[in-house]
């Protein structure tokens, strides 16, 4: 972005921008260039459509281009803004978490589901692109008790205590760090009080806790094969302990099931998000447990076997 007689104007960057991303490796060019821009401006993205013909000023032009070289060389858009909207929440993420992906709504969506099903015979929406109108009455109904496994940024623990507010939830983490990023979330979306932050790897510091309702959780599940394929921006920036999972991609899946089964009350719930690939694996997995009955395998808006799940007995 050479000085020039032409003004660098908001259209003219993001022109030159998407162009010079998509020349190194970006999927998502324009996008990127909007995201990022609207970061240096410190605008919302949508308010870049009518500012095209604005002359960007120099303080604006230094932050975009620090921001477009980083993103160049491979950092995510999300590290580099700082959040990504999850479940039409926004969250706080950095490189202690993974990145939320769309594909995880569907653990969400089917947590609500089930929830609101059993109080009230009806379900939320199950399209898994969008938040349910209303929250439950949590004078209506018991308190339900919820455990999010690998919590990360928290998402899921977070999305469960906003829209279930009776809902008594446990976030666990092996991270610190992650669980730190995880509290701030939490107060930023004005549920930390109902939510109890564990440090530890899996169930294994919840056995003097009462049994859960719900296990839910977003595992690692990345076998050693597939980490070599993932894209530069996912396999050198993102927590290799939030994706490796061993050679089969099980190596956490596995113990999660056997513990998450002696935690579950009878009827509770067990849903994990699996990638498509060992889906039928993780199933397999779960009929070896005695005390569990699988259901049906879940799959995301591109069809793909996403969300595996199982009753306790």
């Amino acid at each position: 972005m050479t000085t020039t007689e032409e003004p660098w104007t908001i259209g003219r960057l993001l022109s030159w921008t998407v162009d010079y991303l998509g020349r190194h490796g970006s999927e998502n060019p324009r996008l990127d260039a909007e995201v990022l821009l609207a970061a240096a401006r410190g605008c919302k993205r949508i308010e870049l459509y009518t500012a095209y013909g604005e002359v960007a000023d120099e303080a604006v032009r230094t932050a975009f281009r620090e921001l477009v070289k980083r993103r160049a060389e491979g950092t995510p858009v999300a590290y580099l803004v700082g959040h990504r909207e999850f479940y039409s929440l926004d969250f706080e993420v950095n490189s202690d978490v993974l990145i939320p992906r769309p594909e995880t709504e569907l653990l969400v969506v089917a947590l609500l589901d089930d929830i609101k099903a059993k109080t009230t015979g009806h379900s939320f929406s199950t399209s898994g692109n969008e938040s349910p109108t209303a929250t439950l009455d949590p004078q209506a109904t018991a308190p339900v008790s919820i455990v999010d496994v690998g919590t990360g940024s928290g998402i899921l623990a977070i999305c469960a205590a906003k829209y279930v507010p009776h809902a008594q939830v446990t976030a666990i983490d092996i991270s610190p760090a992650a669980l730190a990023v995880a509290k701030r979330n939490a107060e930023r979306h004005g549920v930390v009080d109902r939510i109890t932050f564990v440090n530890g790897d899996l169930l294994s510091e919840t056995t003097e806790l009462p049994q859960f309702d719900y296990v839910f959780s977003n595992p690692p599940y990345i076998s050693t094969a597939e980490m070599e394929q993932l894209p530069r921006d996912v396999r050198q920036y993102e927590p290799e302990v939030a994706l490796r999972a061993g050679e089969k991609g099980t190596d956490v899946v596995a113990p999660l099931i056997a513990q998450a089964a002696p935690r579950l009350k009878p009827g509770g719930v067990l849903f994990i998000e699996v990638s498509p690939m060992i889906a039928d694996e993780v199933d397999a997995l779960i009929r070896q447990q005695a005390s569990l009955e699988a259901g049906a395998i879940m799959r995301d808006l591109a069809g793909h076997a996403r969300v595996v799940q199982a009753t306790k007995r």
